[in-house]
């Protein structure tokens, strides 16, 4: 009778050899160790007020802000989608707003940009000045400006007075207080856009220009067909960045215009809204409402702005 075969025992998971970890994946878990506390921190940050807000949004508070309140389902939603007199005005006014003002700082922040884009002397003082509507708070802009564009006293109807063209009401009139503020955000972000189209502009390759050049192409074909195409990824992300911000203008609208956007609500956006439905009307159910359609409709926003990005470049 054959002797049987022993077979050796496996090993045990404690007598296995440890597997010897490399320096960069011992360095990549001390970095998440590292940044774990923030990380935490910023996402409790983050999320809590958005839940918050969403289940504000099903219910009926309203008052005081410890009064006793009831879920209430849709009800806020559908109250505020059936809202034709304050809700989709201001909704309009806030794409209109967003549109007007982000289309007209593209164009004058890539223009500038191109005129900056050649060395020459004195651009360091000029790229210095551009900066300066950035680094003042729109709040005191919006303040700034009430003094320039007051109907009596204002010197921008002193100028216009000396030109021929009559007095203009501006942020006093129903009709031109949106056009103003649209005007009033491109003066203080188009630098903004030039930057960042500029910063793009500076790492472009010079060959295809270079080539363009030599085969006789002109400088609006140059831009047209070499310069542009190349810029659509910063000029994508540049457009979803300003638009984001444009859509959130709240302190400008507020203190030039004040409570509603003014008598007859001519410049209420959809941030001026929601901040008056809880501060002056106490309705925190329908403004949590408001607020997270409005959320939604910046998501959408910026989907639709990626999407387009994306097809541009393919």
């Amino acid at each position: 009778m054959a002797a049987d075969v022993m077979t050796p025992a496996r090993p045990t998971k404690a007598e296995r050899p440890r597997k010897q970890r490399t320096f960069e994946q011992t360095n990549r878990r001390l970095r998440w160790m590292m940044l774990a506390p923030a990380l935490l921190f910023v996402a409790a940050m983050i999320i809590f007020p958005l839940l918050y807000t969403l289940d504000l949004s099903f219910t009926d508070a309203f008052g005081a802000v410890n009064a006793p309140s009831k879920h209430v389902g849709l009800q806020n939603f559908a109250d505020a989608l059936g809202d034709t007199r304050r809700f989709w005005p201001a909704a309009g006014r806030t794409a209109v707003f967003t549109i007007g003002a982000v289309v007209l700082e593209t164009v004058f922040g890539l223009a500038v940009a191109m005129l900056l884009r050649k060395p020459f002397r004195g651009q360091r003082w000029v790229r210095t000045v551009l900066l300066i509507p950035l680094l003042t708070t729109p709040v005191a802009i919006g303040i700034l400006w009430l003094l320039i564009l007051d109907p009596t006293n204002g010197i921008a109807n002193h100028l216009l007075t000396q030109v021929g063209i009559p007095r203009q009401e501006f942020l006093g009139s129903v009709g031109q207080s949106l056009p103003t503020l649209m005007l009033i955000d491109v003066w203080q972000w188009t630098p903004m856009m030039t930057l960042l189209l500029l910063a793009g502009l500076s790492t472009l390759p010079e060959e295809p220009e270079e080539a363009a050049l030599v085969d006789g192409a002109t400088g609006w074909q140059r831009f047209r067909l070499v310069i542009l195409p190349m810029l659509l990824p910063t000029l994508g992300t540049a457009l979803v960045r300003r638009a984001v911000d444009a859509l959130k203008t709240f302190d400008l609208l507020y203190a030039t215009k004040g409570p509603g956007g003014g008598s007859d609500f001519e410049a209420e956006t959809l941030n001026v809204y929601a901040y008056g439905l809880t501060f002056d009307y106490q309705e925190y159910g329908l403004a949590a409402a408001v607020l997270v359609l409005f959320t939604l409709f910046i998501i959408g926003v910026v989907v639709l702005l990626r999407r387009s990005g994306k097809e541009s470049a393919a």
